[in-house]
């Protein structure tokens, strides 16, 4: 029962925490609408920073999963292979 109230709380809170309030709704650009607070983005230069940002994301995402799956090292004893087998 506890752990049920605790995961409707989070629930309820991540809710409330995560999406935009309706004040904030209006004066963001149509494309961030409901996701942030804020007046968002007010020029060119802020989504040129924001593109900027979210391709350095993308692109290290890419790369850790990468060079986490296949690491390149062939050695059994690589610190990158106790990670993969699950011995820390």
């Amino acid at each position: 029962m506890k752990k049920r109230f605790i995961l409707l709380f989070m629930l309820f809170l991540f809710e409330r925490i995560v999406w935009a309030c309706p004040v904030c709704e209006k004066q963001q650009p149509a494309i961030t609408r409901g996701f942030t607070h804020g007046i968002g983005p007010q020029s060119n230069w802020d989504w040129l920073i924001i593109s900027l940002i979210a391709a350095i994301t993308v692109f290290t995402f890419i790369f850790s999963l990468k060079f986490l799956l296949k690491p390149g090292e062939k050695s059994r004893n690589h610190i990158k292979n106790s990670i993969l087998d699950g011995v820390y």
